[in-house]
């Protein structure tokens, strides 16, 4: 979801998604004749957080110490979808800024984000990145048109001690939902658990409900976002899944008006066994619920059969299609050494990795990576010393989504439809006699004339 998506990159780069207002702004010409190049920055934060401007301007200080013959302007200029579009309309736009990662398709079939790919492979960068991640960046081509910085995708959270208790093996996880379904009743009749539990309200249910109709082949809107594509087999079996094993199975919870802290409480007390959720679930789980760290763990997203695909988000920087091509390098080599240097240079990652430690920080959390399988692992051989979480705990993760395709969050009105969708969920959970086939045709002809507005 944005606000989530939001609040991952202002903990990951300091200077992610600004909450400011807008501020106007004229790219800076191209270079000058002695060779310097000028571009601007967005996402500088707001007077208002002044530890993380402080930051930002630090690095922008470094950054022109390490690069003289280039100048940055940082400014204010975050994403906002209500002013985007006016904006890049008007010319305002900085060189470089951050944009959701639902954002490139569209962005690219405007021609309002330039073509990065000869400046990624002039930086040596374009290899470094993580395969999966950038196709959400990409064109039909294969050109990259966004650089990666942050993301996420849905996986299997579970409880490694009611596994246990349950006689199941916590390092494998399931990986289909059959195995999800078998798994939860085994947990549900060893410990009274209930096996699995799924969101459904404050938009959360939809979300999440997107994620499992990715995971049996299906969409919920088409590529643009002018059509609601959720009417179809792929989720009628996600919702009968959850029926059956609400009704037939008794392994579901009986409240069902979950939201991502109520549903977080019962899980730490060990009261659930699996939900879905990404790596990040772990700070709020572990860090401020108290499950114990050894009790914690994530495996892929279930599939149907196969790898049919995961609910992702994230953050991307896109350059300004009328910047040349020396703004365009030097954009580039900003967004390096600002959001992924510490996954590519040795120093700067021991330098955070001993400082997040020594304050007491989660330290060394898996995720989802913007940097391919190689470099990431290098990453984590580096900072080694100071990672003070259960790694094991999240290779099954992290093996899973090497293979499994990360589908973005729906492009147009995603809060309106995840809306719609928590009532269909509910609706699911709380009638045994529920008309599945009716609920998604009324749910998808009501999101329907919201996308058509």
């Amino acid at each position: 979801m944005t606000k989530r998506v939001r609040s991952v990159v202002a903990v990951i780069a300091l200077g992610g998604l600004s909450a400011a207002a807008l501020a106007g702004c004229s790219s800076p010409s191209p270079g000058t004749s002695d060779g310097k190049v000028s571009i601007q920055i967005g996402d500088r934060p707001s007077a208002d957080r002044p530890e993380d401007r402080a930051y930002f301007d630090k690095r922008v200080e470094a950054f022109e110490q390490a690069n003289p013959d280039i100048t940055l302007e940082p400014v204010e200029t975050s994403y906002d979808a209500s002013t985007f579009q006016a904006l890049s309309a008007g010319g305002s736009l900085p060189t470089v800024m951050s944009v959701p990662l639902t954002e490139p398709a569209g962005l690219i079939k405007r021609g309002q984000a330039a073509d990065l790919t000869d400046a990624l492979k002039n930086e040596g960068l374009l290899d470094s990145l993580n395969p999966t991640v950038l196709k959400l960046a990409e064109n039909s081509e294969g050109r990259a048109y966004a650089i990666p910085t942050n993301a996420y995708s849905f996986g299997l959270v579970y409880n490694r001690e009611l596994f246990t208790k349950a006689g199941l093996d916590p390092a494998s996880p399931p990986t289909t939902w059959d195995e999800v379904r078998a798994a939860a009743k085994k947990i549900h009749d060893a410990t009274g658990a209930a096996g699995f539990s799924v969101l459904t309200t404050a938009n959360t249910g939809g979300w999440q409900f997107s994620g499992m109709t990715y995971s049996f082949g299906g969409t919920v809107e088409n590529e643009d976002g002018s059509k609601a594509t959720f009417d179809d087999k792929p989720s009628t079996q996600a919702l009968q899944l959850i029926g059956d094993m609400r009704w037939k199975d008794g392994t579901m919870p009986e409240n069902t008006l979950y939201d991502i802290p109520t549903q977080g409480q019962d899980f730490a007390a060990g009261k659930i066994g699996m939900i879905i959720g990404a790596s990040d679930s772990y700070y709020n789980i572990v860090q401020n619920l108290k499950l114990p760290a050894e009790s914690f763990g994530i495996g892929g997203m279930p599939q149907l059969k196969g790898a049919e695909g995961t609910l992702g988000g994230g953050t991307v920087q896109i350059v300004d299609p009328k910047a040349s091509a020396e703004q365009q390098a030097a954009a580039v080599k900003w967004v390096k050494f600002f959001y992924l240097q510490r996954f590519l240079d040795e120093n700067t990652a021991v330098e955070d990795a001993k400082a997040s430690n020594e304050a007491g920080s989660v330290t060394g959390l898996p995720g989802l990576p913007v940097v391919n399988s190689g470099q990431y692992s290098a990453y984590f051989d580096w900072i080694a010393p100071y990672i003070n979480v259960p790694s094991a705990n999240f290779t099954p993760y992290l093996d899973a989504s090497a293979s499994i395709p990360v589908v973005a969050e729906p492009v147009n009105n995603a809060q309106e439809v995840y809306g719609a969708l928590d009532t269909v969920v509910q609706t699911v959970l709380t009638d045994q006699n529920a008309d599945i086939s009716s609920l998604l045709s009324t749910a998808q002809t009501d999101v329907q004339s919201r996308l058509s507005r």
